[in-house]
């Protein structure tokens, strides 16, 4: 039985972006029909402000959530809002992963104004990503395209596609289908094909750990099937240095109590080649999940992947 909290006012911290406003509006509303009083504060983070270079160049995944955080310890703000996949996978001290939230479709999607599928690409077409994972995949399934860099929110990432700059870009299917935007989608890449990111199309929402009030606030909003998957995910990230840019793929799937587990890991230089893995285990609590994570980052290891070492 769910016992019920007593309303609280609530500032959402969140990104300025097309899609982190939609995420935090809709955290806003389910908030809200529960009798709370909610308001966003909109903020733009470093890796909203540096375009012109990878993340991995510029200091990974923390880039999108350090200001936000920053609001959350300053009292600007009570909880953020956040694509799971863009969070680290150490969250700081005083801080917590109180809530996450049921999955949107965690796979990447092949987007182009004139072909159907990454298949028919011509020889050499080039084709943007901003992400070392989607690299990696990309080049063992088409060694023969040109990979370059491509930042920016899903506005402008779609902008630089129809002005020709590139063939195709691959996005999150999750971030097009939230903004009704699956038109613009070519084809899905199944996960055997391209293994989506840890915690890809899931949301969670940060508190400070202080503030339990806000975590029971926040409980009817959690889909614990998602938080089984997602933590196990995130659990191979952490096994290889994921809070530094890893080229790490990591996708659970969960069928009753028996989850099963993928992973690969690429090297961006191209020199060794793709690891990937895959483990099945009896899941249930969230120690299961990231205990059969950490055994497949192992695996990986033990396969030649690399961990991440931060600067």
């Amino acid at each position: 039985m769910t016992v019920a909290t007593p309303p609280l006012s609530i500032v959402i911290a969140t990104r300025e972006s097309r899609l982190a406003l939609w995420q935090a509006e809709h955290v806003k509303a389910l908030l809200q029909a529960r009798g709370h009083t909610v308001e966003l504060l909109g903020m733009t983070t470093k890796g909203d402000q540096i375009l012109d270079r990878t993340l991995s160049k510029v200091g990974g995944k923390g880039l999108f959530v350090k200001e936000l955080e920053v609001a959350l310890e300053e009292g600007r703000a009570h909880i953020a809002v956040h694509s799971l996949k863009d969070v680290p996978m150490d969250m700081p001290e005083g801080f917590s992963l109180a809530c996450v939230m049921e999955r949107e479709d965690p796979r990447d999607a092949f987007v182009s104004p004139r072909y159907q599928h990454l298949a028919e690409l011509p020889q050499g077409a080039v084709v943007g990503t901003s992400s070392l994972r989607r690299q990696v995949l990309l080049q063992a399934l088409r060694p023969d395209l040109k990979i370059e860099p491509l930042r920016g929110n899903l506005d402008t990432r779609l902008r630089k596609l129809d002005e020709g700059q590139y063939d195709a870009i691959v996005l999150a299917a999750a971030g097009l289908k939230r903004l009704g935007m699956q038109a613009r989608i070519r084809s899905i890449f199944e996960p055997d094909t391209m293994l989506p990111a840890a915690g890809q199309g899931a949301l969670g929402i940060e508190i400070r750990t202080d503030r339990q009030d806000l975590a029971d606030a926040l409980a009817p909003l959690a889909h614990m099937p998602t938080w089984l998957r997602v933590a196990a995910e995130r659990a191979v990230s952490r096994g290889m240095g994921g809070s530094c840019s890893v080229p790490l793929a990591a996708h659970a799937t969960l069928q009753g109590d028996t989850m099963q587990l993928h992973a690969a890991w690429g090297d961006p230089e191209g020199i060794k080649a793709l690891v990937q893995t895959q483990q099945t285990a009896t899941v249930t609590t969230l120690a299961q999940a990231e205990a059969l994570g950490a055994e497949v980052a192992a695996r990986l290891q033990a396969g030649g992947a690399l961990v991440c070492k931060p600067d």
